[in-house]
């Protein structure tokens, strides 16, 4: 097997995305506490940020060879604002899945475009990636339209994928 990819720093204009570490709980916690951000998501919200934390170190074990997650920061300021990921890598078959989540002050502002888009050309040029995936459920009209914007092309409807 080969070595895990290196979880690089990457920045756009207005962004800085970096491994998330375990002191971004609190941050983290602002989307993954909230019932709207997480409408979508493939778990429930988090009842409180020792659970986020949680959730957090378990990203944090997981390999980049199959998963690795970003801390979306302000770049001149360094505000966590949300996170980005790639999951469910296949380097076999070069494609991965990636996901977004911003807690909700940071909506509407083109942050989550500029972060995907970021990790998107990651996942292409240092991954060696030839196919990427957004898993996004039939309501979430708001993904829908940054996956568009991204260039992803729907292929299909795929309902009750996740269970939450």
């Amino acid at each position: 097997m080969t070595e895990p990819p290196d979880v690089p720093v990457l920045k756009t204009v207005r962004l800085t995305l970096r491994r998330i570490e375990a002191a971004d709980a609190p941050g983290l916690h602002l989307a993954y506490g909230d019932p709207e951000a997480m409408r979508f998501w493939d778990s429930l919200p988090s009842p409180d940020e020792a659970t986020t934390a949680a959730a957090l170190r378990r990203s944090l074990e997981a390999s980049p060879q199959w998963h690795a997650m970003f801390a979306v920061l302000l770049r001149d300021t360094g505000q966590f604002v949300g996170a980005v990921n790639y999951h469910l890598r296949q380097p076999w078959n070069r494609r991965l899945a990636l996901g977004w989540t911003l807690a909700r002050p940071w909506w509407r502002q083109g942050l989550a475009a500029e972060a995907a888009g970021a990790l998107l050309e990651h996942c292409f040029a240092a991954l060696i990636t030839h196919r990427v995936e957004a898993h996004i459920e039939p309501g979430n009209a708001a993904s829908q339209r940054l996956a568009a914007r991204l260039g992803f092309r729907r292929e299909a409807l795929m309902r009750d994928w996740l269970f939450v």
